[in-house]
């Protein structure tokens, strides 16, 4: 085993080859094109855990058909704000792409996003009667200006054929559709994104690269430790900022950073199986990403939907995602990521967190111990007509929800996506979910704003980001005529119809 080390510097590390960390190096690159960065991924390929086609739902989550990010008060009423802001942060997403198409930094955009309309399917008096106040809560916003509603038997055949088949005309069914939503393959958006940057002066990429150790120094810079899992051959290298990308892998490396801004975060692992369809004839009967409720106590991976994928050019199908737990944090992981993530600053609010959410525990055990024809009679309720021999069971992604303290220093579990910095900015690490890798532009624009807060300000850096993101400053909800422009010109760029 080689015993010299290898020493290097740069101002910025990125840890895990993901969707956050590509956006990120990109940004920063077009802000500052002389900015030195290295980038670590312990696998031998980028976006092979969270930001993987298979591993996550692809829906360009615009919230659309997302039906928890639209949550019903006690009163019957829906709360907007948070799909609101989601569909804001999408539009983002779009605009940033757009800009890599045009600039040609990215190939063609057929080879990552795709029209697929969004739709949300609902049965039962009750919750029909939820999404027509959904329906009327969403409608009315600019940005779902152009959703449909319909109980109409007849109208909803035409929407979703295959979900329709073998219902009868006196059912209580409810949908709606957004006709603009999309299917993204965020792991060819991502590969394309870091063989861009790997082209550009001032970049390293280095695969295989575990990262062992971080160290604040007393010039806040960062001495990181990193061992070649390949050859043994060990580095070290000294930087300015840190971003750590690496989806359930960043727990553990936060634990490690030993900055106080981590105190008390803890992660609880959710793993997911998709039912592939390997029957072409049905899968060509199908066009649509088809959301459900999800059940009591199930986490936002988990919420039901019949899927219109297109990965590598292939149509595919896909129905679940079936949750399950493992104590991996990554689907590459190790048995013991969840048993050494426990540490005296986290073991309270981890403990309350599981006394607080029991009806996870038990819908999490209830999917472990589901069986082939407990996995199809799920599906049936989405397509009462699918024969088992059409479906197999896919692995898909691992997510580490996030577990932070409460007020009262016990444990919260949140679902989504969270990023802690620390408060001289040095290092920032991405925590959680969903939903993640659409909203990615967005996320790390508002990292940038914290970790270079005196860059940003500069108009050189102000005028990049309005070239990048014509919007960057403004929310489109209330501009409805930008909004129409914006869409317009990103659907051109995209190919979208």
């Amino acid at each position: 085993m080689p015993d010299e080390t290898i020493r290097s510097n740069s101002e910025v590390v990125l840890i895990g080859a993901g969707i956050m960390s590509a956006t990120l190096g990109v940004i920063l690159k077009e802000l500052q094109p002389d900015i030195k960065i290295e980038i670590y991924e312990r696998l031998d390929v980028a976006a092979a855990e969270s930001s993987d086609a298979w591993n996550n739902a692809g829906t360009g989550h615009s919230a659309f058909c997302e039906l928890n990010y639209t949550p019903e008060k006690p009163d019957g009423s829906v709360d907007p704000k948070k799909a609101i802001s989601i569909a804001e942060a999408f539009e983002v997403s779009r605009q940033f792409w757009s800009y890599l198409v045009q600039q040609n930094k990215v190939p063609s955009p057929e080879n990552f996003i795709k029209s697929v309309p969004h739709m949300s399917f609902v049965w039962g008096d009750k919750n029909v009667e939820y999404l027509k106040t959904r329906f009327e809560a969403l409608q009315s916003n600019p940005l779902f200006a152009e959703m449909l509603f319909s109980t109409d038997f007849e109208q909803l055949k035409q929407w979703m054929p295959l979900v329709m088949e073998g219902r009868q005309p006196d059912e209580k069914l409810a949908a709606t559709t957004m006709a603009i939503g999309t299917d993204v393959n965020f792991g060819a958006l991502t590969r394309s994104m870091f063989n861009y940057l790997e082209k550009l002066d001032g970049v390293s990429l280095y695969f295989n690269h575990e990262v062992k150790k971080l160290k604040q120094r007393d010039d806040k810079s960062w001495r990181i430790k990193i061992t070649d899992l390949g050859s043994g051959q060990k580095r070290k290298t000294y930087t300015k900022f840190v971003f750590i990308g690496a989806g359930g892998g960043s727990l553990p490396l936060l634990e490690k950073a030993n900055v106080p801004e981590g105190d008390g975060y803890g992660g609880f692992p959710v793993s997911g199986q998709w039912l592939k369809c390997t029957n072409p004839e049905v899968i060509a009967k199908h066009q649509a990403k088809v959301y459900g409720k999800a059940s009591v106590g199930a986490p936002p991976m988990s919420v039901p939907h019949i899927d219109t994928r297109v990965i590598d050019g292939e149509k595919a199908l896909l129905f679940g995602p079936f949750a399950g737990f493992s104590t991996r944090f990554l689907k590459n992981g190790s048995y013991l990521d969840l048993p050494l993530s426990i540490k005296a600053n986290n073991l309270i609010p981890m403990l309350s967190a599981g006394f607080n959410n029991i009806p996870l525990t038990k819908y999490l055990i209830e999917q472990v111990r589901q069986s082939p024809k407990d996995r199809i009679k799920a599906l049936r309720e989405y397509l009462p007509t699918a024969r088992s021999k059409d479906w197999v069971l896919e692995k898909a992604g691992q997510r580490v929800q996030v577990i932070k303290k409460g007020e009262n220093g016990g444990g919260v579990l949140e679902f989504g996506t969270e990023v802690i910095n620390t408060h001289d900015g040095t290092l920032a690490v991405l925590l959680g979910a969903s939903p993640g890798a659409s909203t990615a532009v967005s996320i790390m624009v508002d990292l940038i704003g914290r970790c270079f807060s005196d860059q940003i300000k500069t108009p050189e850096w102000q005028a990049k980001l309005k070239n990048m993101i014509p919007s960057y400053g403004q929310t489109l909800n209330d501009k409805p005529e930008l909004l129409t422009e914006i869409r317009k010109n990103t659907s051109e760029v995209l190919k979208l119809k």
